[in-house]
C-alpha cells in the first residue's frame, strides 16, 4: 500500500480552558483514504504549576478521521492556563487490524484559556450546594503584620494599597494575575459570632463594618471556589464599585451575583457557611 504524506501546516484555534481546535494539511491522494487521526500532546514543564491541580500526563489520543477542522475537548486531560505541544500523525486501519501510518507532523505549542463564565457558574452552583448552614457575620476584617501597617500609614496616606492577585486557588481563575484588590476575611467562630482571635497572616487587623463595602454602590461577583484537601472550602468573590476599572474587568468575565440572595443579605450582616473559608477582594 502507498505510503502516506506528513501532515503539516498544523493551526491550533479557538482555545478555551479545556477545548482547542486543530487542522492541518495534507496530500489530495491521502484524503480518501485516511481513517484515524492520533494526535500527541503533551504538557510543557513548569516549575510554577498549581501543585494542587491534578497530574497532567502526556496524551495520544485516537480519534476517527473527521472533516477538519476538528474539536479536541477533555477536562480530564487539559487543564486551563497550561502550556501544551502537539503533534499529528494520520493512519489507515487495514483489513488485519494494524494501522498503515505517516510520519509525526511538526510540533505546535499554544497555551490554554482561564475558564470562561459557564465554568465558573458550575463552580459557583457547588459552592451553593455544598453551603448549607449559615453563619453571620458583620465586618471584613484583614490580618498582617504591624510593619505592613506602619507602611500604609507612613508612605500611603492611610491607605491599604491594591496589589496583584497571586495564582492561588483555581487554576483557570480569571482574576488570578491579573485583577488588583485587596484581600479580606468575613469569617466568624462559631460559638462567638466574632472573627477568630488568631490569624496565620499576622497579629495585626484591621476592620470595617460590612456595610461600608457592601453597598448598593457596588457590584458583587463570584471569582472561585476551591478544595484544599482540608475540612474547608475556599470561596473567593469580588466587590467592585460600580463604574470602576475592576467592575469592567469582572463583568465580562465572571458571574454577576444577585445582591438579594448574596452572602450578605442585611446592610449591616452578612451569613456565610461555617465549612467555607470566604475571601472578598
Amino acid at each position: 500500500m502507498e505510503l502516506l504524506s506528513t501532515p503539516h501546516s498544523i493551526e491550533v484555534n479557538n482555545i478555551t480552558c479545556d477545548s482547542f481546535r486543530i487542522s492541518w494539511a495534507m496530500e489530495n491522494s491521502d484524503l480518501e483514504r485516511v481513517t484515524h487521526y492520533f494526535i500527541d500532546l503533551n504538557k510543557k514543564e513548569n516549575k510554577n504549576s498549581n501543585k494542587f491541580k491534578h497530574r497532567d500526563v502526556p496524551t495520544k489520543l485516537v480519534a476517527k478521521a473527521v472533516p477538519l477542522p476538528m474539536t479536541v475537548r477533555g477536562h480530564w486531560f487539559l487543564s486551563p492556563r497550561t502550556e501544551y505541544s502537539v503533534a499529528v500523525q494520520t493512519a489507515v486501519k487495514q483489513s488485519d487490524g494494524e494501522y498503515l501510518v505517516s510520519g509525526w507532523s511538526e510540533t505546535v505549542e499554544f497555551c490554554t484559556g482561564d475558564y470562561a463564565k459557564e465554568h465558573l457558574a458550575q463552580l459557583q452552583e457547588k459552592a451553593e450546594q455544598i453551603a448549607g448552614r449559615m453563619l453571620r457575620f458583620s465586618v471584613f476584617y484583614r490580618n498582617h503584620h504591624k510593619e505592613y501597617f506602619q507602611h500604609a500609614r507612613t508612605h500611603c496616606g492611610n491607605m491599604l494599597q491594591p496589589y496583584l492577585k497571586d495564582n492561588s486557588g483555581s487554576h483557570g481563575s480569571p482574576t488570578s494575575g491579573m485583577l488588583h484588590g485587596v484581600f479580606f476575611s468575613c469569617n466568624t467562630e462559631f460559638n462567638t459570632g466574632q472573627p477568630p482571635q488568631d490569624s496565620p497572616y499576622g497579629r495585626w487587623r484591621f476592620q470595617i463594618p460590612a456595610q461600608r463595602l457592601f453597598n448598593p454602590s457596588t457590584n458583587l461577583y463570584f471569582a472561585d471556589f476551591y478544595c484544599m484537601y482540608t475540612a474547608y472550602h475556599y470561596a473567593i468573590l469580588v466587590l467592585a464599585p460600580k463604574g470602576s476599572l475592576g467592575d469592567h474587568f469582572c463583568r465580562d468575565r465572571l458571574p454577576l451575583l444577585d445582591i438579594a440572595c448574596s452572602p450578605a443579605p442585611s446592610p449591616a450582616w452578612g451569613e456565610l457557611p461555617p465549612s467555607f473559608v470566604l475571601e472578598i477582594i
